[in-house]
This record gives structure tokens, C-alpha cells and sequence, in this order.
């Protein structure tokens, strides 16, 4: 089984900066795709940004060009650098890995709360 551990959630002000990281420890598997959901209060999860272990990256319309997918593949870490935040950002980051190819499964952290004050 994997575990994926999230860091760096917290309170920011508009316009202000975040990096999120999570580690990924246990059974991991390769080629892999890592990334970031997120969840507001009374909205659906949604994703943020993926990254292959190839390296291909995808990310959400609403967080183009302000934040930043990275992964250190040594590590088994990905980060999530969030810059230019918006108090529509606020929401529980969730990490995700899964198969790549997807076979069906994802796995998930526990969470962890960006909150940006106007």
C-alpha cells in the first residue's frame, strides 16, 4: 500500500504564495502519476495539477500560469508551488498517485487546509 503524507497548507493572505509538498513512502509503484485535488466546502473534489514520472504535466484552467507542478523522483516527493492566491484557492489539497496507465485505483492523502484571506 501507499502513504502519502501532505505539508505546507496554511493561512495566506490574497495574492500571497504557498508550497505544498507530499511524500509518498510504501509500495510505490512506476510509472506513476502524482499530483494535487482539492475540495472546497459544498463543492466536489476537483483536480489541481498532475505529473507523470515522465514528466507531463496538466493542470486546471483556473490555476494556469500561477502555480507551479514539480516532482523529485528521487525523492518520491511532489510539490505544488502556489503563487498569485485568490480567496477562491481556499480548500483541502489533497495528494494523489495513481498507475500509469490508470487501472482504476487512486490513492490519496489526508489532506491539508490552504485558507487565503481577502
Amino acid at each position: 500500500q501507499v502513504q502519502l503524507v501532505e505539508s505546507g497548507g496554511g493561512l495566506v493572505q490574497a495574492g500571497g504564495s504557498l508550497i505544498l509538498s507530499c511524500q509518498a513512502s510504501g509500495s510505490i509503484f512506476w510509472p506513476n502519476t502524482m499530483g494535487w485535488y482539492r475540495q472546497a466546502p459544498g463543492k466536489q473534489r476537483e483536480l489541481v495539477a498532475l505529473m507523470s514520472s515522465g514528466g507531463i504535466t496538466n493542470y486546471a484552467d483556473s490555476v494556469k500560469g500561477r502555480f507551479t507542478i514539480s516532482r523529485d523522483n528521487a525523492k518520491n516527493t511532489v510539490y505544488l508551488q502556489m503563487n498569485s492566491l485568490k480567496p477562491e484557492d481556499t480548500a483541502v489539497y489533497y495528494c494523489n498517485t495513481k498507475r500509469r496507465p490508470w487501472d482504476g485505483i487512486d490513492y490519496w492523502g489526508k489532506g491539508t487546509l490552504v485558507t487565503v484571506s481577502s
